[in-house]
């Protein structure tokens, strides 16, 4: 089996439009193995919004994450792209992230260049560093995998404070910096989704953000257009979310979940998505 990293660049590479959900948990990337998804992604939102239960405004730490996914890297065999927000510092900061996050068994990062503290990329407000700045990070990055075939995918959040036209030069410059991926974060509508496609030499990233500023387009229509993924960041916790409320809300009215007990898992499916069969094996080879 080729090595992760390897694996992942393979995927953007085919221009595919790779499904790629978003996971901020081992539990969720057990389930996206077993469904048979090649990668995912580990999601910084969701990491925030169920470890800290607080909003994507950078408020979850470096060694959080690398926490998150070494523990995810551990559960499955898939290849793992991991939000890597703004390097969490300067290049120097991006480049400790780097070794970081390979270390805990990430196959690539993603790096954007907002200013810090940053915002979800369907917030107001956002601003960006300058580009010379992301520049310099990206070259750092570049410089601290060990394996070449890490992934580096450098976001850009420009267009929501410069328009299109500086996110795409932008995204020109971080090419040229080193970045294997771009993802040119929350266009407005389909005309300049193609125009990223089609005008940036290497893969890129479509973010899907439910409820986001950026319109949906079908899988095929991102095939055509040769995206190198399809990015699902959340779509798992927001399933999860209203389940939560649904099921929840049903015993605080009623006390009973016996009208919903089709919205649970079974007690089968639950051991099953957390491997017990395996743990099992496990220990009887030590009896």
């Amino acid at each position: 089996m080729s090595r992760p990293a390897a694996q992942l660049k393979s995927l953007l590479a085919r221009r595919h439009a790779v499904l790629m959900p978003g996971t901020p948990n081992a539990l969720f990337a057990n389930v996206i193995q077993e469904l048979g998804y090649e990668c995912a992604y580990v999601t910084g939102a969701g990491v925030t919004n169920m470890y800290l239960g607080a909003p994507d405004i950078g408020l979850v730490t470096m060694s959080e994450m690398v926490q998150h996914i070494a523990a995810i890297a551990e559960s499955v065999d898939i290849p793992l792209l991991a939000d890597g927000d703004t390097g969490f510092g300067n290049p120097v900061n991006t480049y400790r992230t780097v070794r970081a996050y390979e270390c805990a068994g990430a196959a690539g990062i993603q790096i954007e260049d907002q200013v810090f503290p940053k915002k979800c990329g369907h917030f107001n407000g956002k601003g960006v560093i300058p580009t010379e700045e992301m520049v310099q990070k990206i070259k750092a990055a570049a410089d601290a995998r060990r394996d070449d075939d890490f992934q580096i995918v450098a976001r850009t959040d420009a267009i929501a404070v410069n328009g299109l036209e500086d996110a795409l030069e932008r995204a020109h410059r971080y090419i040229e910096a080193g970045a294997d991926v771009t993802f040119v974060e929350a266009p407005l509508n389909v005309d300049d989704i193609a125009r990223i496609a089609r005008e940036l030499p290497v893969p890129q990233v479509f973010n899907y953000v439910f409820g986001g500023k950026t319109p949906p387009v079908d899988h095929a229509g991102l095939k055509d257009m040769q995206f190198g993924a399809a990015l699902f960041a959340n779509a798992a916790l927001q399933a999860a979310l209203l389940s939560v409320y649904n099921v929840l809300g049903e015993l605080r009215r009623t006390g009973s979940l016996e009208a919903i007990k089709d919205a649970l898992a079974s007690f089968e499916m639950r051991q099953n998505a957390v491997r017990k069969g395996e743990f099992d094996t496990q220990e009887k080879s030590y009896r």
